[in-house]
């Protein structure tokens, strides 16, 4: 008879499970529209002169985007490193980020940033809208990714006991 630790290694050694890719292809797709945003016009004059990029409206802006580039590194990482495929810690932080960035532009696209302290009277430019498309992709993304099996478990063959950690 099998006991429930030789059980769980078992399963774990023979498991081949991996998690589908189709989350991380959308989570990188959405990172890389939103940093095509940065790149385009944010906010113009209410009167249409001088219309401003991400970079110069707001440093978070271009931050946010390299951030998601980041995380994008990392669940590439983890996709190849862990044994399923998926480090759910990972994905539900670049997730939540996601989202965070989705609700900074639709904030921005509501009341623009960056001039209010120099009395400009700013509208909300096509980058914003481009912003939130990307960071909804992102956010979907990395939810359909950590919907996915999770294994960055390791097991150790070293010790026949109870083997399987996180």
């Amino acid at each position: 008879m099998v006991s429930a630790a030789g059980a769980r290694q078992g399963d774990t050694a023979h498991d081949t499970r991996r998690a589908k890719t189709t989350g991380l292809a959308v989570t990188a797709a959405g990172i890389v529209v939103f940093n095509i945003s940065p790149l385009m016009n944010w906010v113009k004059f209410e009167d249409g002169s001088n219309p401003r990029t991400g970079y110069e409206t707001d440093s978070l802006v271009p931050f946010i985007a390299y951030l998601g580039i980041g995380l994008l590194v990392a669940l590439v990482y983890a996709a190849r490193l862990a044994r399923r495929g998926q480090h759910r810690g990972l994905t539900l932080v670049s997730m939540a980020v996601g989202i965070a960035a989705a609700i900074q532009c639709l904030a921005f696209a509501l009341n623009p940033m960056g001039g209010l302290e120099r009395g400009d009277a700013l509208a909300a430019d096509m980058g914003v809208w481009v912003g939130v498309v990307g960071a909804a992709l992102w956010a979907v993304g990395s939810g359909l990714l950590a919907k996915e099996i999770e294994g960055d478990d390791h097991v150790d063959t070293r010790d026949r006991g109870t083997t399987a950690t996180r």
